[in-house]
């Protein structure tokens, strides 16, 4: 991009005012330390005037009332000592943590072996020109559970093979962007970021009354069905709206990539993958149906503990049928690592990109120091939620708010919908999918509680608008570099351009993630196994 163009973006429109505005934004740690400051100074003054509300669950025994619940000030004794004493156990037992180290230590050695980045390249490399649109969104959906492999393999590779097909590349690229970032919570299975997510609805949850326990296969059905709804619209405005309005290409890069010319200094982090458009190799095929062996081994070795002799991931003394199945939810999180990572050693052992048990140990240590930001984030966002919970002010406001929107009578879908358009407006200016949560689920979550919405539908429409504006914020962290992609093939071609090409497909997602969760509420479709959208509140003496 011209320093001309940057110029012109920076000085004018909406989109340049989100990127000024968004980048004056301190960090999202830091976001969460200033919120503590300001809770403490909210929490002094609820406190001193008195701010109470009834606990919707449990009941006084001496009154036979509901018991009332007050503000307590951050800065009591108590509270004073709880922050220094329970440190450790603030952050060590902050319910995400567990869950995405768990599920990454597997995922990040089917990344680093190349188990992720090959099984894409096989499924869209052979793909029909007619049927290509399709093919790439659906592999770009479900390259998310390969995080950043998928943006710097499954995108530019799309504009290569679109460019072979006598197709515009720049469709190529919007489509794949469109299935990795914009379908970003959409999926056939479940992953890290359902650990994530749901570790964070604990979380919230439980500043209204503990029992609930996060499943991570709560949205399962839900994603599934995000997946089936995305997947046509990436079709219809790449083929009917995005590629005619590029026009006829010319190929202006095109001689450079076909002579295999250096990336530009600004791709250096797919430098790795600077092969992408190469054939598979025998070993790398032999990996391939390696690792399918090894996924069908362990989804019969979860089978076989679910229903075979003794039965250990079922609960037959549960007191309800529907909690039998509860250590199985319970040990989905294990399932993922497990899964992920004999994948990944059969491909890497076939493939050559795993030699022995070092190279695997090596693998699963990169992983963890990938998460090292996410970690410091953890820590903030760890201490922000407690005491929040510690402050009684979540759930206050989570009665209150009920109360307030019990009033209104407005219809479960139209605040749901409500919740996907505010997600997908705050989406704009805060872009991580864990910090937005963090920040919002410790107050939706109970609120919705009360009148009578599931935790998993809450997190399910936090999802559809989290997706949706992925494509279209600039402080989309890929964004630079999908604009590279971009400029290979069209050196012109600014950030402008490719926030006007993705506008269409965002607004589309939008509006049909509203429809789909408008259906699935009115429907009262599962959301998962053992997952429903409505719930009732049990009453604790």
């Amino acid at each position: 991009m011209s320093d001309g163009t940057a110029a012109t973006e920076k000085r004018r429109g909406i989109l340049a005012w989100i990127e000024r505005t968004g980048n004056r934004l301190p960090d999202p740690v830091f976001i969460f330390f200033y919120l503590i400051g300001i809770l403490i100074v909210l929490s002094v003054i609820a406190a001193v005037t008195g701010w109470s509300a009834a606990h919707p669950t449990e009941i006084d025994e001496a009154t036979g009332a509901a018991r009332i619940i007050s503000a307590e000030s951050l800065l009591s004794a108590n509270n004073i000592q709880r922050l220094w004493v329970e440190m450790p156990t603030t952050f060590t037992h902050f319910h995400p943590l567990g869950f995405v180290l768990v599920v990454m230590l597997g995922a990040g050695v089917a990344e680093r072996c190349g188990l992720f980045g090959t099984a894409m390249r096989a499924g869209v490399r052979n793909a029909p020109t007619n049927f290509l649109t399709p093919v790439v969104a659906l592999a770009a959906m479900l390259g998310n559970l390969a995080a950043d492999a998928a943006y710097v393999v499954l995108i530019p590779l799309a504009g290569v093979i679109y460019a072979a097909a006598g197709r515009h590349p720049i469709a190529g690229i919007a489509a794949a962007f469109a299935g990795v970032s914009g379908g970003f919570s959409a999926n056939l299975l479940p992953g890290s970021l359902d650990a994530l997510l749901f570790g964070i609805t604990q979380a919230a949850v439980e500043t209204v009354f503990v029992g609930w326990e996060a499943n991570i296969a709560g949205n399962w059905f839900f994603i599934v069905a995000m997946t089936c709804i995305f997947l046509p619209v990436i079709w219809y405005v790449t083929d009917r709206i995005i590629e005619p309005r590029l026009g006829t290409y010319t190929p202006q890069g095109q001689a450079a990539v076909a002579a295999g010319q250096p990336l530009p200094s600004a791709e250096a982090e797919a430098d790795d993958h600077a092969d992408i458009d190469a054939p598979l190799t025998p070993e790398q095929k032999k990996g391939l149906r390696n690792a399918g062996l090894a996924v069908l081994g362990i989804v019969g070795l979860w089978v076989f503990f679910t229903v075979g002799p003794g039965t250990p991931l079922i609960d037959e003394e549960a007191p309800i049928p529907e909690a039998r199945l509860t250590p199985f939810y319970n040990s989905l999180v294990a399932a993922f690592f497990v899964l992920f990572l004999a994948a990944g050693w059969a491909y890497g052992r076939a493939a050559g990109t795993i030699g022995d048990h070092r190279d695997l140990v090596k693998m699963m240590t990169d992983s963890m120091a990938d998460l090292a930001y996410y970690l410091v984030l953890a820590f903030a966002a760890a201490h922000f939620v407690a005491m929040f919970s510690w402050s009684n002010m979540g759930l206050i406001l989570a009665v209150k708010g009920a109360d307030g929107l019990q009033a209104l009578a407005l219809p479960a879908p139209l605040l749901l919908a409500m919740v996907v358009i505010f997600t997908g407006l705050l989406n704009l200016f805060v872009g991580s999918a864990s910090a937005k949560w963090a920040l919002l689920a410790p107050v939706l979550v109970p609120m919705l509680m009360l009148l009578g919405i599931s935790p998993e539908m809450t997190t399910a429409a936090y999802r559809v608008g989290d997706s949706a504006t992925n494509i279209i914020t600039p402080l989309m962290v890929y964004l630079p570099l999908v604009l590279v992609f971009c400029q290979r093939w069209l050196p012109d071609f600014g950030i402008g351009s490719l926030l006007a090409t993705m506008v269409p497909y965002s607004v589309w997602m939008m509006v049909m993630g509203i429809v789909l969760v408008i259906v699935w509420v009115a429907f009262g479709i599962p959301l998962g196994p053992g997952a429903e959208v409505f719930t009732e509140l049990p009453v604790t003496p």
